[in-house]
């Protein structure tokens, strides 16, 4: 099944709506959904190497306006919408406490969460319940999660036919690892939080 599941995702990557799948996938994954856009900017990228620069574009801007929307759920409807969120990945809790600390570290936990497997949802949500300023919030989404799409993306370009290639033989334990690295980004946050 992993492996229909694979191959189905490398066909949809040549296909012509792939580009817009994956601004919405970036989009809706910093705002609230809980599937990183990884799982098609990579093979987009095998699948084109020659436009890993505009699909790690697209998938910045969508991931980048995602979090701002994500920003608005955390300003404008937290308790309507945010503290639900929150509450659903069991962060909402402990969130006053990590309110005082956001406050003087925002544009560093905004970067690490747009860099690393932290759920940036979570992040982006508690930059608008927070106040965090608008322009460190967006320079500081725009700088992180930039450098990791195009890092990723500069990686496939460069290595593309060998990293296909282990990415196929290893695929079962690529994406074990993929799930835990997922996982321990929301415990790593539970326990930030």
């Amino acid at each position: 099944m992993l492996r229909r599941l694979y191959d189905w995702t490398m066909s949809f990557s040549a296909n012509r709506h792939a580009m817009w799948a994956l601004f919405f996938i970036a989009f809706v994954e910093s705002s609230f959904f809980p599937i990183p856009p990884d799982i098609l900017l990579l093979p987009m990228v095998l699948a084109a190497r020659g436009n890993a620069w505009k699909i790690a574009a697209v998938c910045t801007i969508g991931s980048v306006l995602g979090g701002i929307a994500g920003y608005g759920i955390g300003f404008f409807l937290y308790e309507s919408v945010g503290r639900p969120v929150l509450d659903f990945y069991g962060y909402g809790a402990k969130f006053e406490a990590f309110q005082a600390l956001y406050n003087e570290w925002g544009a560093w936990i905004v970067a690490a969460g747009g860099l690393t497997p932290l759920p940036f949802k979570v992040i982006t949500i508690a930059s608008g319940v927070t106040g965090l300023d608008m322009v460190t919030f967006t320079i500081a989404s725009v700088l992180s999660r930039g450098l990791r799409y195009y890092l990723i993306a500069a990686l496939l370009w460069y290595f593309g036919a060998p990293i296909r290639t282990f990415i196929e033989k290893y695929l079962a334990w690529i994406v074990t690892g993929g799930f835990v690295l997922l996982l321990g980004g929301f415990v790593a946050i539970k326990f930030l939080i």
